[in-house]
């Protein structure tokens, strides 16, 4: 009777293993750091990316930096998205990412950022100098790369010592948006492809007074999904994901020389 019993709970088991669907290969989500200035762009390309494979995308957005040494700490992305090629290189170097997957696929663009409300024109570096804007947000430059940006451009513009009192710091450029969004900074510099928000206005800055932000992105080498991480590369460079990084105000690699700057 017990062996009987056992047979029929075998059988049952087998039965029901085969009426549940194992899970699809469709249903495989990415997961993909990516700088926080790809934002709004990525949001847009993860939700087409879905619709075109059935695979959904999860977006971890930070700072270049903050987002490496989480990589190099063991953090379970498929695919960096970086705002700056250094990183990705040093990665390649401890072999964390995988070196024939990465690629170019951004120039980003800084911009000098001022909340509306304020009432103040800022239309040049010089004018952050204003008695009027008491608080100037720019992304740290410690580990993001827009910040680094931020503070090549007023170094070279002379402006740099006499602006560390106004400084605040953000975690990553979006944080740096929002601290003008809100009021906590009267202007900024953030970068291009977040800055077409209601409450900005913004005027692109000179990209001579600043090193490119060249923008790779790559495989990380513990994917247990490199094809796919790679297919969503390819979405990005596609016919797709071409003109939506140009919409956010990316220029895209074959449009730009992306040989770093002449001393």
């Amino acid at each position: 009777m017990n062996r009987i019993l056992s047979v029929l709970v075998l059988l049952s088991l087998l039965l029901t293993a085969c009426a549940t669907p194992a899970a699809s290969a469709s249903s495989i989500a990415l997961t993909v750091a990516a700088a926080s200035d790809l934002q709004f762009a990525f949001t847009e390309l993860g939700a087409l990316f879905e619709q075109e494979t059935g695979h959904p995308v999860t977006f971890v957005f930070g700072s270049t930096g903050q987002l490496a040494q989480q990589i190099e700490n063991g953090a379970p992305y498929d695919l960096f998205a970086a705002a700056n090629l250094a990183f990705i290189e040093r990665l390649v170097q401890k072999n964390l990412v995988l070196p024939e997957s990465v690629q170019l696929y951004a120039r980003g663009r800084i911009v000098l950022a001022v909340n509306q409300q304020t009432g103040i024109q800022v239309t040049r570096l010089e004018d952050l100098l204003s008695a009027r804007i008491q608080h100037v947000a720019i992304a740290n430059p410690e580990h993001a790369p827009y910040g680094i940006a931020a503070m090549e451009a007023l170094q070279s513009a002379g402006l740099w010592e006499a602006l560390q009192p106004k400084l605040v710091y953000g975690d990553n450029v979006r944080q740096a948006l929002q601290f003008i969004q809100t009021g906590d900074a009267e202007a900024g510099i953030v970068a291009l492809s977040v800055a077409n928000v209601p409450e900005i206005t913004w005027t692109l800055i000179d990209e001579r007074l600043h090193n490119p932000l060249n923008q790779a992105l790559a495989v990380v080498t513990t994917t247990p999904h490199r094809e796919l991480a790679q297919k969503f590369i390819d979405f990005v460079q596609g016919p797709v994901g071409r003109p939506i990084m140009q919409k956010y105000g990316f220029i895209l690699p074959v449009e730009a020389d992306l040989s770093p700057r002449p001393e």
